[in-house]
């Protein structure tokens, strides 16, 4: 009788690789493929002019790797002479033993085939193998630029209009993610809108966008509320416009955290409701930015510096900027006027600009009024020079009204230091 589809496993299991026939010997055999049943196998039955043997054809294919042999040569002679004798010599017949093959599609179940080995990835392939292999594609780079995505974005290209810096954008990794996905139409221009009302001009809206491209991921009604907050706060339309052109992230920031930094600040320096808006006014920043430099140069001032707490109160008023301002320059700012200088804390503190100044600027004055006789920084005494004057003017003004010397005199000197 015919091999049933329970045995055809095991005929193959007893076959050795070597024993195979090549897919090029396959063709030779059928010249009409048949119907293919599992990976490099095909059903189709072929007879022989001499013994109408039935023969299964199979392409190349590492079946070694899917089947390991099981039995013993011997055996598999047994099975494959027991197979052939049951073939009979009649070409009718033998068509109609071979209808009542079952099919592998009938016999051999999907999860027969999940229990096969996976084939391991250092076997050899071969030439005709590897000619099929379809290779993955390749991954897009990791580096590319907005520009690339201009021509194809409409939000894009209106933020290009309203002059958005995208090469400064495109430097933040989520910036081109969330560009991408907005709507202009829909998600942008009613921030637009609101900026506009804010007070924030056409001119200011490119530079405004490229520092805070992220207010665009922003709730409408949250912006709507932070601003409510400050007006209730006594802050004018106008300083808030002003606030937000020069902190851009203000607006990013909870109610919470800006009532807390408000606070912070009104009870850390000890001013009054109307000297504290006047702080964060001319120096917005403090309550979007870090409060570590703010309490370290409080530390630096009392206690390395040797101010009192009221005249630090008074130097932070004018200049806002020294609550911010870089520990180190600090120090050798106050160094070189107190101890070189030899100008105490209560003029220091008349003239705070000092310390917004470059202190080779300082130097180089300092310097030249010493060499022509003029340093003389003491009130009391006549032909006394402020800190203010000599530290705010420009260069003719000096020369000419301080030290009383031409620029070039000033230039030449500076040549020999």
């Amino acid at each position: 009788m015919a091999l049933s589809a329970q045995q055809i496993p095991r005929w193959f299991n007893s076959v050795k690789l070597s024993s195979f026939i090549t897919a090029t010997q396959l063709r030779k055999h059928f010249p009409r493929p048949g119907k293919t049943l599992l990976h490099g196998f095909s059903a189709q039955p072929q007879m022989s002019s001499g013994n109408y043997f039935l023969q299964w054809g199979f392409k190349t294919y590492r079946t070694s790797s899917l089947w390991n042999s099981s039995q013993s040569t011997n055996s598999s002679r047994q099975e494959i002479g027991s197979a052939q004798g049951t073939l009979l010599p009649s070409m009718n017949e033998q068509i109609q033993k071979t209808e009542n093959i079952p099919s592998f599609d009938s016999e051999l179940s999907l999860e027969a085939l999940d229990d096969l080995p996976p084939v391991s990835p250092l076997q050899p392939v071969s030439e005709e193998e590897a000619v099929q292999i379809i290779a993955d594609p390749a991954l897009p780079p990791d580096t590319y630029t907005l520009r690339d995505y201009v021509d194809h974005s409409e939000t894009l290209q209106k933020l290009v209009l309203l002059g958005v810096d995208l090469s400064k954008i495109e430097k933040h990794p989520d910036a081109a993610n969330l560009l991408l996905r907005l709507d202009f139409e829909k998600d942008i221009k009613q921030i637009l809108m609101f900026l506009k009302d804010l007070g924030i001009e056409d001119n200011q809206l490119g530079t405004y966008l490229t520092k805070n491209y992220a207010i665009f991921s922003e709730d409408l009604e949250n912006l709507k509320t932070r601003v409510a907050y400050l007006q209730s706060k006594n802050f004018s339309k106008a300083h808030i416009a002003q606030m937000v052109r020069n902190a851009p992230f203000l607006l990013s920031f909870s109610v919470e955290r800006l009532d807390n930094r408000l606070g912070f600040f009104q009870k850390e320096l000890e001013l009054s409701v109307k000297k504290t808006r006047d702080l964060v006014i001319r120096l917005p920043r403090l309550l979007t930015g870090s409060l570590e430099p703010v309490k370290e140069n409080m530390k630096v001032y009392r206690l390395e510096l040797g101010f009192k707490r009221n005249e630090i109160q008074h130097m932070i008023t004018k200049v806002p900027k020294m609550l911010t301002a870089n520990k180190r320059k600090l120090t050798e700012t106050f160094d070189y006027v107190h101890n070189v200088m030899s100008i105490p804390h209560h003029l220091i503190v008349r003239f705070p600009q000092v310390f917004n100044t470059r202190l080779f600027k300082v130097k180089e004055r300092h310097l030249f009024l010493t060499y022509l006789g003029r340093a003389q920084y003491d009130p009391v005494k006549p032909n006394y020079i402020s800190l203010d004057k000599l530290v705010s003017v420009p260069d003719e003004i000096f020369c000419e009204e301080i030290a009383k010397a031409s620029v070039q005199d000033f230039e030449k000197f500076l040549k020999t230091l």
